[in-house]
């Protein structure tokens, strides 16, 4: 059997003590479990839009394993990979090289931005979500 050590006041723990403490072991447990299946269904139809100067210039599954060049007309560019259900700029022109060292992005709202080459790489899914509450 497991000891507890005693609260500081000198008093044991009691067996509602015990009682308390796993429901709220098991409602956090609970809400974990929640919001992952969610951020898992809700991902289930994303895409990866790719936009250069402003302008939509594509959207790609994150279901399908896929790399795109993404060029400029002054020869600058970046490359975009889809694999395993996340996107990540895996190679680029520009000089700082920010865009190529952010992480993979695989959620709805998430992005990635390449500034000198005026680029930028954004999560939507499919279907609307409609965690904002926001009405047609």
């Amino acid at each position: 059997m497991v000891k507890f050590a005693p609260p500081a006041d000198g008093r044991p723990m009691k067996k509602n003590d015990l009682i308390l403490i796993a429901a709220l072991l098991a409602v956090a447990l609970l809400a974990y479990a929640g919001v992952s299946l969610y951020s898992k269904v809700s991902t289930n139809k994303a895409e990866a839009v790719v936009y250069q100067q402003g302008k939509e210039q594509g959207r790609y599954r994150l279901s399908e394993n896929t790399v795109v060049e993404i060029s400029l007309e002054n020869g600058d560019y970046n490359i975009l990979q889809i694999r395993e259900g996340q996107a990540e700029i895996t190679e680029a022109s520009c000089p700082d090289k920010t865009c190529v060292r952010h992480r993979p992005i695989s959620r709805q709202g998430e992005s990635l931005v390449c500034l000198p080459n005026q680029m930028a790489v954004e999560i939507e899914n499919g279907a609307d979500s409609g965690i904002d509450g926001a009405t047609d």
